[in-house]
Order: structure tokens, then C-alpha cells, then sequence
């Protein structure tokens, strides 16, 4: 089991960039795959991105593709996001997770307790 913690959101402008990490406790952050999920005001947690547990393998919501890379750093137990030309509908809450595998978008049901990104136009 992992225990995770997010961080880097902030308000930035429209066309901005942010970088999130996520730092998980535990010695078998390896063994997991990875993803990030949003959730906006009155709206379902959705999937953004996810990666493999060895990083060499990334999926990414049509919405995000182009504009978000996933990256992890195994040595260092950090799984990151890197957000580019951010638009007002990427504001949300941002969270990590623990992903199935094979299916890199199904959360196992392992949450950090999410950041926050804000984008005004």
C-alpha cells in the first residue's frame, strides 16, 4: 500500500503552464501504475493521463493529448504532470492515483488528497 501526496497546483492564466508531482511513501511505489484524474466543481472525476510501472508506456484523455505529459521517477517515488498552453476548462481539482496496469485509466482506490489548478482567462 502507498500513500500519496500532491502538489504544485496554483492560478495561472490562460495558455500558462504548471507542473504537478505526486510523492508516494512505501517501497513498492514501483510495482504500481500511475495516473492523474481531475474532478471540476459539479462535475465526475475524470481521467487525464496515466503511465506504466515502468514509465515506458503512457495513455492520455483526447482532451489533454498534446498539452500534458505524465512522467514518473521510480528512484525518487514521484509520478509528475507537466500542464502546457492550460485552458479555463483544465481548472479543477487534480488528483493522483494508483492505476490498474493494463488499463492505465481504472483507479485502484488509492487517492492523494488532490491539488488544486486554477485558469483564468
Amino acid at each position: 500500500q502507498v500513500q500519496l501526496v500532491e502538489s504544485g497546483g496554483g492560478l495561472v492564466q490562460a495558455g500558462g503552464s504548471l507542473r504537478l508531482s505526486c510523492a508516494a511513501s512505501g517501497r513498492t511505489f514501483s510495482s504500481y501504475a500511475m495516473g492523474w484524474f481531475r474532478q471540476a466543481p459539479g462535475k465526475e472525476r475524470d481521467f487525464v493521463a496515466g503511465i506504466s510501472r515502468s514509465g515506458t508506456r503512457t495513455y492520455y484523455a483526447d482532451s489533454v493529448k498534446g498539452r500534458f505529459t505524465i512522467s514518473r521517477d521510480n528512484a525518487k517515488n514521484t509520478v509528475s504532470l507537466q500542464l502546457n498552453s492550460l485552458q479555463p476548462e483544465d481548472t479543477a481539482v487534480y488528483y493522483c492515483a494508483t492505476t490498474n496496469s493494463v488499463a492505465l485509466k481504472v483507479p485502484l482506490g488509492t487517492w492523494g488528497q488532490g491539488t488544486q489548478v486554477t485558469v483564468s482567462s
